[in-house]
Parts: C-alpha cells; structure tokens; sequence
C-alpha cells in the first residue's frame, strides 16, 4: 500500500533502489538500460562522481538562501559558464526548478517586456501544432498537443499554432527540403498578419521537436527564416530547449546548429542531468535593460529560484559536457546510434521514418510504410511497446498522437552520453525484442 499520487493510478511501478552508470536497478535486483534519460534528463547516467561531491561539498557550506535576500557562489559560477558558451546577445540566467516554470517566466518576461516598452496590446503568443512546452497552464497553452491540452482548455490563454516543420509527412512530392522549410516558416508570417502585427508577442519552438513528434530537427533554413519573420514584426523569438538542449544534440544549445540566436531561450532537463531539479531562462543584453532601466523588477518569482545545491550540480554537470569532449563524444556515439538503428530497422515494414540529431532519435510506426498510415490510435500500440520495453529491461520514451495530436506512434530514444558500443547494441537488440512482442500483441 503506497500513499504516493502516482502518474497512473491503474498501473503498478517497481522501486528503484539504485543508479549505476546507464543503468537503473530496483528493490528484485532487475537492470533497466535507460535509454531515455528519463525524459531526455540522465545525460551524465545516474552515478557520476563529479557531481555527487559537488552536491555534497555545497550541502556543507550552505543548502538554501531566498534570492529575495541573497544570490550564491554556485547561482553566479553557473550563469557566468551558461553565458560564456551562449550564442549571440544572451546574457541573462534566470533559475527556475525545472522545464515548465521556465517557459512560464520567459512568457511572462515577453509580456512585460512589451508592457515596459510602450507596446500593452502585443499578448498573443504563436506556437505550433504538435509541440510541447511544458504542463503548467501557460506552457500548456503555449503547447500544440491536442491530448494534453483538451481537458484544460477553459483554463488556457488564447494562443495560436502554426504547422510545425515535420519533413517526413508534410513536405510535398516534388519540393526540396530547403523550399518546404521556408513554405512552413511562412505560415508563421501569415498567422501574425492575421492576428495583428501589434498584437503578438511571441514565437516559441522547439528546435528539434522531442516528446510530442519524436526528435524531429528543422529542415537547413528553416530557423533563419523564422528568425528574420520574427526582427520584420518585432515578435520575440524564444526557444524552448528544455529537452534538445544542453548537449543532447551535440552542441551546448541546440540553436548553435540553426545560426541563430532566440530572444529568450528555455533549458531544463540535461542542465541537472537528474541530480537536482533544476531549469533556467535565458534572454538577451536588450530584454534585460529594459526590465532593469524600466520598473527594474521581474514581476515574478518562485521560492526555490537559483537553489544553491541544485545550481552547484548544475555547473558541475555543465563543466563536465565541456570539459572532457564530451560534446565529440555525443556526436560519435549518435553517429554509431544511428547507424545501428538503420540496420535493424531501416527496411522495417512498421517503422516508416527515423530521425534526429546527437544522441537523440526518434522511430515512427506506420501500419505500412508507402502510404505512412499510422496505427489506429485504438490500439494503443506506443502503450504496448513502453511495456514491452519494460520487461525486456529498456527504458525508452513511446508516444501516442505522433501525427496529428491523435493518431501515430513513435519512440523517443535520448540515452546517456557516456554509452559505450556495447550499450548501443544492447539498446537496438531490446527494442527489437520490444517492438516484435507489440507486433504481435497487435
């Protein structure tokens, strides 16, 4: 008998007991390779020294300090670092506690930001269907997942969504790929006009879509056509890097690989690799002097802002994906990755695209690969194959609705960044296990 509120109260989950590399065990003695981090978080796998004697060496000089009193050593070495290898005019660190509160203060910054400069009418935020961007309410607007945010929706702010750029099922027979991407960055353009150039505030995005379509990357201009949209109608650009960020694509920031710099930029998960929770908003030079030239006060706020033993896990995370080539490591290992996962399943009658970038993957299951038809949603296939997954040791990320909100399949793989060989042949041969037993079941 437990008295924990679990995620699904109809299904029972083991107890784990205990990390070891990219592996977590529970109280039977059973291994799962996690092969998602979590949700894209344990990028350093779950017993790394470095960072467990920061945590430590932190808790015995000082565990917790409000930021309305006091900033912290560690609060100030990890801004300082996150900025060092930020891209353009990003400047500013604002810690929050994870993902969503990060996106909830870089919306409500874009707000005030307009408010501050004279602009009160811009309001309206611009995303795109099939994103998510967190679970608290404005992130949960600010999201184009159907599922997510049907049962809420008369607590939500209005917001719009625009087609995201999903090469594998809109890009059109006959068109290139740089012609599609700036097709679809249009639309963003044709959304302001419709809503009022004066009205909207913002852009957010994911540059590689990762819960909610399965580590898809933008097209090659995509994200500088949208950047330029973005100057022409004085629209903020933020990014949400929550899950791609933080090395998970084989740079720092995911939009080092785009050419461009957002106004506002999320990150989360990887920046705590697990250790603590822990996110951060990042915004530029520009965004910042108004706030501090104006009424020089963020009309927002959370207790455990800036904590300062999650901030010292945090740099002791950061230094280490900088420190000992670790980034070259993500992109040889995703290379193998990748490779691997062509050969089992790149002929798969079932699997119809792979894709992603680094050590971040995605598989989409079709009921047949020539028209791309996914599975009826009825039969829960994703459901059956996170099971399968499960007792066949594997912890990977499936996900329903892959297509349209409703309709579609696919995994989401995003494995720690000190796999070896062996772990990567370890990783395709339970997923095909997993995927066979599904088939099946079908």
């Amino acid at each position: 008998m437990s008295n924990v509120f679990p995620r699904n109260c109809k299904t029972n989950v083991p107890l784990a007991v205990q990390g070891d590399g990219v592996y977590i065990i529970d109280r039977t003695g059973k291994y799962y390779l996690d092969a998602s981090g979590g949700a894209a978080v344990s990028c350093l796998g779950h017993s790394d020294d470095r960072v467990i004697e920061a945590i430590n060496n932190q808790l015995d000089r000082l565990e917790f300090a409000h930021t309305g009193y006091f900033s912290s050593v560690p609060a100030e070495a990890l801004a300082e670092q996150l900025i060092k290898e930020a891209p353009g005019d990003l400047d500013r660190v604002y810690f929050v506690s994870g993902g969503s509160e990060a996106v909830e203060a870089a919306l409500k910054l874009a707000r005030q930001y307009f408010v501050e400069i004279g602009q009160p009418s811009r309001h309206r935020v611009i995303s795109r269907l099939q994103s998510y961007h967190g679970n608290t309410l404005g992130a949960l607007a600010a999201g184009g997942n159907l599922w997510r945010r049907e049962p809420f929706d008369p607590l939500l702010i209005e917001t719009s969504h625009i087609p995201p750029c999903y090469a594998y099922r809109g890009q059109e027979k006959g068109e290139s790929e740089f012609d599609y991407g700036q097709r679809v960055a249009n639309e963003l353009e044709i959304e302001i006009q419709r809503v009022g150039e004066d009205r909207v505030m913002a852009f957010i995005a994911e540059p590689v879509v990762g819960a909610t379509l399965g580590a898809v990357p933008a097209v090659a201009g995509y994200f500088k056509r949208i950047r330029e949209i973005c100057d022409q109608y004085g629209v903020l650009l933020i990014l949400d890097e929550v899950m791609c960020g933080m090395g998970r694509t084989g740079s720092l920031y995911a939009c080092d690989q785009e050419d461009i710099t957002p106004d506002i930029m999320t990150i989360a998960k990887g920046l705590g690799a697990g250790y603590q929770p822990i996110g951060a908003m990042i915004c530029t030079r520009q965004i910042y002097r108004v706030i501090e030239n104006g009424s020089g006060f963020f009309q927002h706020g959370h207790t455990y802002l800036g904590h300062p033993v999650a901030c010292a896990a945090a740099h002791a995370v950061v230094q280490k994906i900088m420190d000992r080539r670790m980034l070259d490591r993500v992109l040889a290992q995703g290379v193998r990755l990748h490779k691997a996962l062509l050969d089992q399943f790149g002929e798969h009658p079932n699997i119809g695209d792979i894709r992603g970038r680094g050590l971040f993957f995605g598989l989409e299951f079709v009921r047949e690969r020539e028209s791309k038809a996914p599975f009826p949603p009825e039969l829960g296939f994703h459901r059956k194959l996170k099971q399968a997954a499960f007792e066949a040791g594997l912890i990977c990320y499936p996900m329903g609705g892959t297509v349209d909100g409703q309709q579609g399949d696919h995994v989401l793989l995003a494995p720690p960044f000190i796999i070896d060989i062996g772990h990567i042949d370890e990783i395709v041969n339970k997923l095909d296990t997993a995927i066979k037993a599904s088939l099946r079941s079908l």
